[in-house]
């Protein structure tokens, strides 16, 4: 549900994973709705309606949906003032993750969780907002909750600084993925989950 700040050229990730689905003989008939909305939030604020306002209408009265991958929560983060602030957006965002689970489930959907990418270097920066992204990313990881994890942060990570985005994979401000970011994104995602 993310569409980050890109090129028109629709190369973003999920753009490249549209692609790869098409190309494979086993995936070429699943067809990929981005619901994403730039600079949006899940919790409140952000540009347009915040995600947990339009998850019902975006996703859930969509038909024929088998598959939702949640790729979200670093616009909340950003947007917290002060480390009580991001403690709460980190819980909050755990709340909607885990509402959306299990609406979903109970339609038959399986989610996919994404880890949140890295943000030292880039406006939304600070040791507050990175321990907030860290506890979501975690819980992403380890909760059990998601039928599966696709983990953007360490596709795009700068292995000698793992807070950082690669510097061949980011925009100029370190929070957005370049073309080459996007490529590494939806091609690090295994078709074997749209079985």
């Amino acid at each position: 549900m993310d569409a980050a700040q890109a090129p028109t050229k629709q190369d973003r990730w999920p753009d490249i994973l549209a692609m790869n689905l098409l190309k494979n003989p086993k995936t070429k008939t699943i067809a990929v709705l981005n619901m994403g909305i730039g600079g949006n939030a899940v919790l409140r604020g952000g540009l347009g309606p915040f995600a947990l306002s339009r998850f019902d209408h975006d996703i859930m009265k969509q038909s024929s949906v088998k598959w939702l991958i949640v790729f979200e929560g670093v616009n909340d983060i950003g947007g917290s003032r002060d480390s009580t602030a991001a403690a709460n957006v980190a819980k909050g965002l755990i709340e909607a993750f885990d509402k959306w689970i299990t609406q979903a489930h109970a339609q038959g959907i399986k989610v996919y969780g994404c880890t949140i990418t890295p943000i030292k270097k880039s406006m939304y920066y600070s040791p507050f907002h990175e321990t907030a992204r860290n506890t979501v990313n975690e819980w992403i990881r380890t909760s059990g909750h998601f039928d599966a994890v696709i983990d953007f942060d360490k596709m795009v990570r700068d292995p000698a600084d793992i807070a950082t985005l690669t510097t061949t994979a980011q925009s100029g401000d370190y929070l957005h993925p370049n073309e080459l970011g996007y490529v590494m994104m939806g091609g690090g995602i295994d078709l074997g989950l749209f079985k």
